[in-house]
């Protein structure tokens, strides 16, 4: 991407989007962060608030893309209200971000907004790429909303990228930053029968392969974010504890993990995905990272 790119981001103090915006600004782009008024404002940074549909269309000019990162995060325990922080955060901030561009005189060129693989739902050994049905759960119909609430940018002609990312693997957040503490005590374990596909993707290959939606022209809708390396969780627990040189002797029944998040649970921790990144494969994208092995090296040093 040309050094004087203007790329605006949602979600920026996330663990993606804090890592994104150094990614990008250490190549000479420019960042403009799309954040809520409780956040720390600084320089070219645009204030919004999805819930008032507060975002000023004219601060959206002059962008050559968009990525939307931003949405409540799912790991932990639900509620009806958490459920409906889910949704909301989701659907209402891609509506009102998509409506914006779409009104905007000199609109980007593309706009990446994210999903995630829990929109296959619970498909147990079946091989899944874009093109699998998404399936029926909770976690499955917010991601069809989610990616449908970006048809406003889409129909105005910008080009619409959805990377559905699976476990992102990073010690400063996510899935395995909660993993690591019980394991390098030596009490980690697999999670109920330890047979569930886990679908996951180094962080470093999560900013390469946004940078391949930024520039590849002819990539739009679904992508699958994930290593062509998907493993049971059972493998996944042993190779983390072979790399900390930890004993991985403990597991947690079923019943222990519904007892602790209830639906989240099922929808997430034993729910199996055995997801392939066919499309970004198809597109040349290299992996830096693409066994589990190396992988997590790299994240635990």
């Amino acid at each position: 991407m040309p050094k004087d790119t203007r790329i605006a981001l949602t979600g920026a103090t996330g663990m993606v989007g804090s890592a994104l915006a150094t990614y990008l600004t250490g190549r000479g782009i420019t960042v403009v962060r799309i954040v809520r008024e409780s956040s720390r404002v600084a320089g070219n940074d645009v204030v919004w608030d999805p819930a008032k549909g507060m975002l000023d269309a004219r601060a959206l000019e002059n962008l050559d893309a968009v990525v939307h990162l931003a949405g409540e995060p799912i790991g932990e325990r639900w509620n009806s209200a958490k459920k409906a922080a889910i949704q909301q955060s989701r659907v209402a901030g891609t509506s009102l971000l998509a409506k914006r561009l779409a009104e905007a005189a000199s609109p980007p060129r593309v706009l990446v907004s994210a999903s995630a693989i829990g929109i296959y739902g619970d498909r147990g050994d079946e091989i899944l790429t874009e093109q699998s049905a998404t399936g029926s759960d909770f976690l499955a119909s917010v991601g069809r909303d989610w990616e449908n609430a970006a048809a406003a940018a889409r129909t105005a002609g910008i080009r619409v990228v959805h990377p559905r990312f699976g476990i992102i693997l990073s010690a400063s957040g996510g899935a395995l930053a909660k993993m690591l503490p019980p394991f390098r005590l030596g009490a980690g374990g697999k999670l109920g029968r330890g047979s569930q596909w886990w679908s996951w993707i180094a962080l470093e290959d999560v900013l390469a392969g946004i940078s391949l939606l930024l520039e590849n022209h002819t990539l739009d809708g679904p992508v699958n974010f994930v290593s062509p390396n998907p493993v049971m969780n059972a493998e996944f627990t042993q190779k983390l504890g072979h790399v900390l040189s930890r004993p991985t002797l403990a597991s947690v029944p079923e019943f222990a993990l519904r007892l602790l998040f209830g639906e989240m649970a099922d929808a997430t921790l034993l729910a199996s995905q055995r997801v392939l990144p066919k499309r970004l494969e198809d597109a040349g994208f290299s992996f830096q990272f693409p066994d589990l092995e190396s992988a997590l090296r790299r994240v635990v040093g």
